[in-house]
């Protein structure tokens, strides 16, 4: 099978795993820390919320222009490495930033630059596995590895030095992502030919059996929101140390790294969407549970269960999206999910950031709502159009 990688001792998945190892580190920083600094720093949770909640609103209007200039570029890694640059060079500025408008300006552009170009990598990494006779499951794993690494070490450094480490920290793993974007491979075949019309092929697929698996898939994504911003000052109010909250961060990480690496081994007994209804449905029950302010031996159980939560529906949705698209329209396709995503992401910030002051873990149980509406979209698709494959 004809290479697609640039000439160099290191093979195209290697490549792709080094830079999925960089992508998510500063997720890991933010997860196990910024919550907490963004209140060191003064923000209220309405801020923290609106923060949080700007880079999305921007990439929802952006996000599919971006999927098609990728599309449309000789390869998707330029698009890749561009982001990893924007990125990079701007969360230096985190370093004089003071007050709620400098940081949120920031933040705006690291995080849009990175959400502007996962979509575009995990559509280049499941074209480019698939075409090889490799795995997408194994390449996105390597991603969750360097959040857990990050994740847990921003925990014991905040732990003993406190906040003073946050800002080295997402600078330095910034710029270390920008340079592992060096290396990544071509994703295309060279002799790919691109002569479609990529808007008339996408508005071609969004039918409604295609549209609602997308959306539940979205919905239950955007459940996930509230741990994401303030799972960390939740526990912490709870009395749980810092470093116990980051290692129950960890351990969700670490089952869903593992769900990655094997899911290959039973993808073939459901169809995809079967697989997106059981993730739904299980994230109802998780949120209800966390509602309760269960103690850290039930968290260990609930933490587990982000392999099914999140992995297995991001792993489920994005091959699902690669089996009924071109790969003319790969990036597109992707990033209108992700435009999904990003909508019922903005919709449960904003809500999670009014309510999360007065309502404390409660707030859990209106992630367990939006979870609860992702899964009857899920089902809706299914009785549409009945599953004949494992595709499907």
């Amino acid at each position: 099978m004809q290479s697609i990688a640039p000439p160099g001792p290191l093979r195209p998945e290697t490549r792709t795993d080094l830079f999925y190892l960089s992508f998510f580190t500063i997720a890991g920083v933010m997860t196990a820390y910024g919550g907490l600094w963004f209140a060191h720093m003064g923000l209220s949770e309405a801020q923290i919320s609106l923060i949080s909640a700007a880079p999305i609103l921007v990439m929802l209007m952006l996000n599919i222009a971006v999927g098609r200039i990728a599309d449309r570029a000789s390869d998707w890694r330029q698009v890749i490495i561009w982001g990893a640059m924007i990125g990079g060079v701007s969360g230096i500025g985190l370093i004089w930033a003071q007050g709620a408008w400098s940081i949120g300006l920031v933040i705006l552009l690291v995080s849009a630059s990175q959400i502007g170009t996962m979509p575009v990598l995990d559509a280049a990494t499941i074209r480019m596995t698939r075409r090889r006779g490799s795995s997408y499951g194994p390449r996105r794993a390597w991603g969750t590895v360097g959040y857990i690494l990050a994740l847990v070490l921003t925990g014991v450094l905040a732990d003993r030095y406190g906040p003073v480490v946050f800002v080295p920290l997402f600078v330095g793993i910034g710029l270390l992502r920008a340079a592992a974007s060096l290396i990544l491979p071509r994703f295309r075949a060279p002799d790919k030919a691109r002569d479609v019309d990529p808007a008339q092929n996408l508005r071609a697929v969004l039918k409604p059996w295609f549209v609602l698996p997308l959306l539940g898939a979205a919905l239950v994504f955007g459940s996930h929101l509230i741990l994401n911003t303030f799972q960390s000052l939740l526990l912490v109010r709870q009395g749980i140390s810092e470093t116990t909250v980051s290692l129950l961060i960890a351990l969700g990480a670490v089952a869903e790294t593992l769900l990655f690496f094997t899911f290959t081994r039973f993808s073939h007994l459901l169809a995809a969407r079967h697989f997106l209804l059981i993730a739904a449905l299980v994230t109802v029950l998780r949120w209800v549970a966390f509602g309760f302010e269960p103690g850290v031996g039930p968290l260990i159980v609930l933490q587990a269960l982000h392999a099914i939560t999140f992995a297995l529906s991001l792993i489920a949705v994005v091959g699902f999206i690669a089996n009924h698209t071109d790969e003319g329209i790969a990036a597109q396709a992707q990033s209108f999910y992700v435009m999904l995503q990003q909508g019922a992401s903005i919709l449960a910030l904003m809500l999670f950031g009014s309510l999360v002051g007065q309502w404390g873990a409660e707030a859990y149980f209106l992630s367990s709502g939006i979870a609860a509406l992702g899964a009857g979209c899920i089902l809706a698709s299914l009785v549409l159009k009945p599953p004949v494959e494992r595709g499907d």
